[in-house]
């Protein structure tokens, strides 16, 4: 199912619907347990992408949920400005169709109103898709990319 990223549409995902539970199941075939996590924060209300700068999306092609990305305020690092990437995962049969890019591309774009950053925890193998996004490698104990968004403003700077 090599579908180009045009006849794909995105929208707010909601994690109870069936297509989900189908693209977890998908995902923890492959090994992933991304999907799972969302599954588990968004179930016992730890995570529901529920603050303003936060979403969660869905894209879909026809009636199929092919891919979903999450942003989060960053949970590991003390600072409001910093969001995260949460959860990418794309059906294999959809990958290399620009899905991921597009669906990445929204989520930044949604990140550019709120945050100076994005960070995110990528797996080995997709280290080369967010470096062609513009992610730049770093080393951290809980990222290992970081995307800056806009200059941080420090107020104890005088003008």
């Amino acid at each position: 199912m090599h579908r180009p990223a045009q006849c794909v549409r995105l929208k707010r995902l909601d994690p109870t619907c069936e297509a989900f539970r189908a693209l977890l199941h998908e995902s923890r075939r492959e090994g992933y347990w991304m999907l799972v996590r969302l599954a588990e924060g968004w179930e016992d209300g730890r995570n529901r992408f529920s603050r303003r700068e936060e979403t969660v999306l869905a894209a879909w092609h026809d009636d199929r949920l092919t891919a979903v990305c999450g942003l989060n305020v960053d949970p590991y690092v003390d600072s409001p400005c910093e969001g995260r990437v949460r959860h990418l995962y794309v059906l294999p049969a959809c990958r290399r169709s620009g899905v991921g890019r597009l669906l990445v591309g929204a989520i930044i774009e949604n990140a550019r109103k709120y945050f100076s950053v994005l960070n995110v925890r990528a797996p080995t193998e997709a280290f080369v898709f967010y470096e062609t996004l513009g992610f730049r490698r770093i080393e951290a104990e809980h990222a290992t990319h970081r995307l800056p968004l806009r200059p941080v403003v420090d107020s104890r700077r005088s003008a």
